[in-house]
């Protein structure tokens, strides 16, 4: 009896991974899709999603507070990082590029009503913004006219390069890291190398080839 609890306790937690994961891919692309779109995406009914999630706005929440305290845990363990400043501030940058919580947070706002924790995180994440800032201006190495604001659309601009593949993560993953590396050295005074090779002709083009 005790195994076939655990299985279902099991296969539970397997249908929850692909939903939250066909959630994101779904709402992402498109964050007015209905909520039967997630469930085909995830390949589960209709029903075992709504056990879950009773509502789309439900859904469309956590995903959200998932990205707002991922963005809170990398921030403190920037802060935590004993490394120079700058390298901190740019590691950061990196791995929330990398992690692409500003393509949940922003692609969803305005979509569902927040909570209280959620408004919890977004100020203490703008209380790690401004100690990463503060921290970087005072090595000498971010500009002194940078505030922790622009922090935000600096990646809401990064996390909107898309390939021109569909479904080529590990391209967009190199385009963004690509053009962080560019806003990175107008930070600063000295440049960084860019990271990854330029878009092609090609990859540009196809962004103007309709879909069939």
């Amino acid at each position: 009896m005790e195994q076939r609890l655990s299985g279902r306790r099991s296969q539970a937690a397997r249908n929850d991974e692909r939903i939250l994961a066909a959630a994101r891919e779904v709402f992402i692309a498109d964050a007015d899709a209905p909520i039967s779109a997630v469930a085909s995406r995830a390949g589960v009914g209709i029903s075992a999603l709504y056990r879950r999630y009773p509502s789309k706005e439900d859904l469309l929440r956590l995903l959200c507070r998932d990205g707002l305290r991922l963005y809170v845990e990398e921030a403190e363990a920037a802060i935590a990082d004993e490394s120079h400043p700058w390298d901190a501030f740019a590691t950061f940058l990196r791995r929330i590029v990398d992690a692409d919580t500003h393509s949940l947070t922003v692609r969803l706002a305005g979509t569902f009503t927040p909570t209280e924790d959620m408004y919890a995180d977004s100020v203490r994440s703008g209380e790690l913004n401004d100690q990463l800032i503060g921290r970087a201006k005072a090595s000498g190495d971010l500009r002194a006219d940078v505030e922790s604001e622009d922090l935000a659309l600096i990646l809401e601009m990064v996390a909107a390069i898309r390939s021109g593949i569909f479904g080529d993560d590990e391209r967009t993953s190199e385009l963004r890291q690509r053009y962080l590396s560019l806003c990175l050295a107008g930070l600063r005074a000295k440049d960084d190398p860019l990271t990854g090779a330029p878009p092609t002709g090609v990859e540009l083009g196809r962004r103007w080839v309709r879909s069939r």
